[in-house]
């Protein structure tokens, strides 16, 4: 059976390459006569696949040395409440921007620790657009200022980021981590799942300025305690080994492939290939902000529920697959991680102009 063009939300797309390369060592990992779903957490062979997958990422993403990295478990759903259960420590509150679903399941959570001040939303359009907010609403003694940097669903992104001082910015990085160059240092936290550009579910990578480690509130879990894991190498249990061992492959293809500045190049490509073909169709429409379009997540509609499903049924007959909308946006949503080869892109848009051309 011949792939297809995969466009799911995630879990989502992934290199040809890393997959073959997982599958030929599937069976037994180098010398070591197991697969790596088979072998301890505490042999060398795992300690040095740790390792390697934590040295990459640093290298790749320019990771400052006072800043930890943690595998966890959990998701990134499960940070929503580690968040604030380690970072609520003076103040116990939070400023936070609301454009859309995951900042809403983040605030929700939060606020049942501390307090959520709400500077900006853009629930007024549909989450359509990223809210501007005024510098003077600021809590200066807030203990963290939370941000989603790319939307998923609503199909938005930050293009820039708010100016917090010595509060820290915590960003959730799930849908766009890798896919441009970020500048860690001014993020006291990063969180985000594994399953759209980093590998398979199971995997959520943490990355914290260490200053933000060991406050803890009293009612904290052990394995909600980022310190738990930072003071064990991310092994105080068993860590989702196979997960990190994809990781690991999928952080080597993006150095391999000329580090995340290239990627960011290739992104930037094929999300203009969309955006130049919708902005210019008489039948297909953009329902985001054009300022604050995601390169990662790319929602339309024609205006028509029975056009879109027809889209939908036809488009899967020609391998262009998991293109559904989110069921609470609807229309269509094309996925377009670091992993999605510019040839998906390419038959995507000629795709949509016979599509079009058909059905006007």
């Amino acid at each position: 059976m011949a792939r297809v063009y995969n466009f799911s939300a995630g879990p989502a797309v992934m290199p040809e390459s890393v997959l073959k390369k997982a599958a030929a060592e599937l069976f037994e990992y180098q010398d070591s006569g197991m697969s790596v779903m088979e072998m301890s957490h505490r042999g060398k062979y795992f300690e040095k696949i740790i390792h390697d997958t934590e040295a990459t990422l640093r290298e790749i993403m320019g990771i400052p040395e006072n800043y930890r990295v943690l595998f966890l478990q959990g998701g990134a759903s499960s940070q929503f409440a580690m968040v604030p259960m380690n970072l609520f420590r003076n103040s116990r509150k939070c400023d936070m921007i609301h454009t859309g679903e995951w900042t809403k399941r983040a605030m929700n959570e939060a606020g049942r620790y501390g307090k959520v001040n709400i500077l900006g939303s853009s629930e007024d359009r549909k989450f359509s657009y990223i809210p501007k907010v005024d510098r003077s609403s600021f809590s200066p003694d807030a203990d963290y200022f939370h941000i989603c940097t790319n939307n998923t669903i609503e199909g938005t992104r930050y293009t820039w980021l708010p100016e917090t001082g010595k509060v820290p910015l915590v960003a959730d990085m799930s849908s766009n981590i890798l896919s441009e160059v970020m500048d860690v240092s001014k993020f006291g936290l990063i969180f985000a799942g594994a399953q759209k550009n980093i590998g398979p579910s199971g995997l959520t990578i943490v990355i914290v300025r260490e200053d933000l480690i060991g406050h803890a509130m009293d009612i904290t879990p052990t394995m909600m305690n980022y310190r738990t894991h930072s003071d064990n190498g991310s092994m105080y249990n068993t860590p989702p080994t196979y997960c990190v061992y994809i990781a690991k492959l999928m952080f080597e293809w993006i150095k391999d492939m000329g580090g995340v500045r290239a990627i960011e190049e290739m992104n930037y490509k094929k999300a203009n290939m969309i955006y130049n073909y919708i902005d210019a169709s008489k039948m297909f429409r953009s329902p985001v902000a054009a300022e604050d379009r995601s390169i990662m997540n790319i929602p339309f509609e024609t205006g028509s529920k029975e056009l879109d499903d027809k889209f939908i049924r036809d488009a899967a007959k020609e391998s262009l697959v998991t293109l559904k909308g989110h069921r609470s946006v609807g229309g269509m949503r094309a996925s377009i991680y670091n992993s999605m080869p510019v040839e998906g892109v390419e038959k995507l848009v000629r795709f949509m102009e016979k599509f079009e051309k058909d059905n006007m």
